[in-house]
């Protein structure tokens, strides 16, 4: 089983730690796309919906795209707010659940997330970040955003959240 860990570098060099957080990830999504699921907790819960996940940082898109396909999800990916909101007004039908990132350059994910929820007030959004929880993503929590995740993921715990969000109101 994938342990989760917070690099210690990440604070220091953000790009460093950002590259040495994802490591993990990155060799699971390799398995997974060779069909590798040793290592996998068995029972995981899967799907079929549509999700959008949104990241400025191109190996997180790939990854957690590779993952939630794994998991049995379509994915749409977008490296900026402005992306996933355009993407959003024209897939919105199709789109479940949005995971965007909090921190990203341009359009933040506090910006992102009011943007979304003008084109459907009851947009089902995770919101993800590298930072813990502060003030801006707790306002962005009580705006309605439906959940937080810490970055890195793990596998396990972001099919649970993911099929929790999808399957609540």
């Amino acid at each position: 089983m994938m342990k989760s860990f917070k690099n210690a570098n990440s604070e220091l060099f953000p790009e460093e730690g950002k590259a040495k957080a994802a490591e993990p990830l990155m060799a699971l999504s390799e398995n997974l796309s060779a069909g590798d699921t040793s290592g996998v907790e068995p029972d995981l819960p899967m799907g079929t919906e549509t999700i959008l996940f949104v990241d400025d940082e191109a190996v997180i898109l790939e990854v957690n795209r590779d993952i939630l396909e794994f998991l049995g999800y379509r994915v749409f990916t977008a490296s900026s707010g402005y992306e996933a909101v355009d993407i959003y007004r024209e897939k919105q039908n199709e789109i479940d659940l949005v995971i965007q990132d909090m921190v990203m350059p341009g359009m933040n994910g506090a910006e992102t997330f009011q943007a979304l929820k003008e084109l459907n007030p009851a947009v089902k959004v995770i919101l993800a970040s590298g930072y813990v929880m502060n003030r801006q993503i707790g306002v962005v929590m009580q705006q309605g955003c439906r959940a937080f995740m810490q970055k890195p993921f793990r596998l396990e715990d972001l099919a649970f959240k993911v099929r929790e969000i999808l399957d609540g109101p």
